[in-house]
C-alpha cells in the first residue's frame, strides 16, 4: 500500500516505514503529525484518485529529528567593475517516520 501526499508545495510517494525529507514543519505536542492532502492512494487491488484530494484519507507519521540540507552558494560578480557578491543559503528540513496509512 501505498499513497502520493502534497506537503510544502511538493509531492511524495510514501508508504509505511518510509523516512523523508519535507518542508519544516511543527508537529503537534505528541510529536505526531497528520497529513491530510492525500493524491491518490493504492491499496494493492484498488486505486483511488482524488479531485484534487481524497476525502477521509489521511497519513500519519512521526517526527524524527530536524536536520539541515547542503550548503548551496550564489556568487555573482561583473569583471572589472569591482562588483562581488556571495550569498550562501542552507535550507531546514524535518526527518518524518511514515507509521501509517489510512484509507
Amino acid at each position: 500500500m501505498y499513497a502520493i501526499i502534497q506537503t510544502g508545495g511538493k509531492q511524495y510517494r510514501v508508504e509505511k516505514g518510509d523516512v523523508i525529507d519535507i518542508e519544516l514543519i511543527e508537529p503537534s505536542e505528541d510529536g505526531k503529525i497528520e497529513f491530510k492532502d492525500v493524491l491518490f492512494l493504492n491499496t494493492g487491488d484498488a486505486a483511488k484518485v482524488g479531485s484534487p484530494y481524497l476525502p477521509k484519507c489521511a497519513v500519519f507519521g512521526e517526527l524524527l529529528n530536524k536536520v539541515k540540507g547542503p550548503k548551496v552558494v550564489a556568487f555573482k560578480y561583473k569583471r572589472r567593475k569591482n562588483i562581488r557578491r556571495k550569498v550562501g543559503h542552507r535550507q531546514k528540513y524535518s526527518q518524518v517516520k511514515i507509521t501509517e496509512i489510512v484509507g
